[in-house]
């Protein structure tokens, strides 16, 4: 079985930066795509960022230029560097891990971690 553990939410002001972490553990393989989705309250979970094992990023419109994703896959972790928030980042921010085996794709999702920008 594969668990993600997330932790670096809180409360940030706005123009605050916040740093998400995302460790995964279990039967991954060195193969996938790590990422981080958000659901803002009465709103759809949305892609906010992607990183290939290889290192290929994907961002969301509304956070490129301000978040930056990154991972160590000695460590089998994700990172979420959030800078310059913004009150409508306010979501609770999902890990997420992909894998592709012989053509069926697998997600894997963490538990959330709250991310709250206001003043």
């Amino acid at each position: 079985q594969v668990q993600l553990v997330e932790s670096g939410g809180g409360l940030v002001q706005p123009g605050g930066s916040l740093r998400l972490s995302c460790a995964a553990s279990g039967s991954i393989f060195s193969i996938n795509t790590m990422g981080w989705y958000r659901q803002a309250p009465g709103k759809q979970r949305e892609l906010v960022a992607t990183i290939t094992s290889d290192g290929s990023t994907n961002y969301a419109d509304s956070v490129k230029g301000r978040f930056t994703i990154s991972r160590d896959n000695a460590k089998n972790t994700v990172y979420l560097q959030m800078n310059s928030l913004k009150p409508e980042d306010t979501a609770v921010y999902y890990c997420n891990l992909r894998i592709v085996r012989r053509g069926i794709t697998y997600n894997y999702w963490g538990q959330g971690t709250h991310v709250t920008v206001s003043s």
